[in-house]
């Protein structure tokens, strides 16, 4: 007989409870800055060590840290933001081949569902900082950069580390969807690219000073 709990209509509450323990664990985090990269980015790469000194500046500067949890990338985040005494959050993702959680998080919740998670990495956050990575990555910059673009999320900056990685998607951006008419101009603004972690946290801090600002 087949279990009722794993019929859609139950699947729902599973769903929900991801939603309410995300929202209860996470509504006192912020600020809080979500960065993203590739899992398989190793110790001795540059933007391990890039990753770590962004996320010790803007831990340094009063936000929370979240990422995916993992190793490469977010790990080298997560340790970041302890280094520099801000919360390390970690919203994993349980997957059949998945590695562990990285050891430098002092919150950690886990999704069965990517689109759950995908909720919380924007909700809680006011920037993306995104290092180079794979499809995962992609998916996180293109998704922001609609949900702005459609203002179903307020304006925040999307700013991308690494030049020599994204130059090429940008310069295709250009020079393809732009001319053919399927992208604006403006959309391109969206986006920042730098190579210096010093700016990534001046980029951040000021547009969240001018936000807090413009509530007063």
């Amino acid at each position: 007989m087949k279990d009722f709990r794993s019929k859609d209509t139950w699947r729902v509450f599973r769903i929900m409870g991801e939603f309410v323990e995300g929202f209860e664990t996470l509504q006192s985090v912020q600020p809080a800055i979500s960065i993203f990269g590739g899992v398989r980015i190793g110790k001795r790469n540059k933007y391990y060590r890039m990753a770590s000194r962004i996320a010790e500046l803007l831990a340094g500067a009063g936000y929370s840290i979240i990422t995916g949890g993992g190793p490469g990338i977010m790990e080298a985040a997560n340790q970041g933001a302890q280094r520099g005494g801000g919360k390390s959050i970690g919203l994993c993702i349980r997957l059949l081949d998945g590695e562990p959680p990285n050891r430098y998080l002092d919150t950690q919740l886990t999704f069965d569902y990517f689109f759950a998670r995908k909720v919380m990495f924007v909700k809680y956050a006011c920037a993306y900082v995104v290092l180079p990575g794979g499809f995962g990555t992609m998916d996180e910059v293109f998704e922001a950069m609609t949900l702005i673009q459609t203002n179903r999320i307020k304006d925040f900056p999307i700013v991308l580390v690494g030049k020599s990685f994204w130059q090429g998607m940008i310069a295709w951006m250009r020079r393809t969807m732009l001319k053919e008419g399927t992208i604006r101009t403006s959309d391109l603004d969206l986006i920042t690219l730098t190579d210096d972690p010093e700016e990534v946290c001046r980029i951040i801090t000021t547009c969240h000073d001018k936000k807090l600002l413009a509530t007063r």
